[in-house]
């Protein structure tokens, strides 16, 4: 398969196709009378590994690590529960920061809703910002 065979394939773009190869993760033949690039069986099961690697969250860096491993012929299986282990972690972090964002958007809208409109003046692009930033700094440091 050639670049737009291959992305219609994985119903994804032909500039992802051509990033992954630019990067090392596909290694495509290519045709010595044209030089087209041609992805057979084995990179086609490469790329289904990346899309369901990406979908758990595994970085590009995590996955050339896996398959490094791989093409060494070592079992990159411990590797990879390390690894997810990590991005877990570092999911549960994040989950925690939009909650906290999430709370403070709702803060937000009540506050606002009780705050009149106010045309900008001096150094203020809009009040209900910019004095919400200082309510929520008052609060940090009460």
């Amino acid at each position: 398969m050639q670049v737009t065979e291959l992305a219609d394939t994985f119903r994804i773009k032909k500039d992802t196709v051509r990033y992954y190869t630019r990067i090392g993760l596909l290694r495509p033949s290519k045709a010595l009378k044209n030089g087209y690039k041609f992805y057979d069986r084995s990179e086609q099961s490469r790329l289904r590994f990346i899309l369901s690697a990406r979908d758990l969250g595994f970085s590009i860096g995590d996955i050339a690590k896996i398959f490094s491993e791989s093409d060494e012929g070592k079992t990159p299986c411990p590797t990879v529960r390390v690894l997810i282990e990590k991005r877990l972690q570092e999911t549960e972090q994040r989950f925690i920061e939009m909650a906290k964002l999430r709370d403070r958007m709702q803060d937000a809208v009540k506050t606002w809703e009780k705050m009149p409109d106010k045309a900008p003046c001096n150094n203020v692009v809009c009040h209900l910002i910019e004095d919400f930033g200082l309510m929520q700094n008052e609060k940090q440091n009460q």
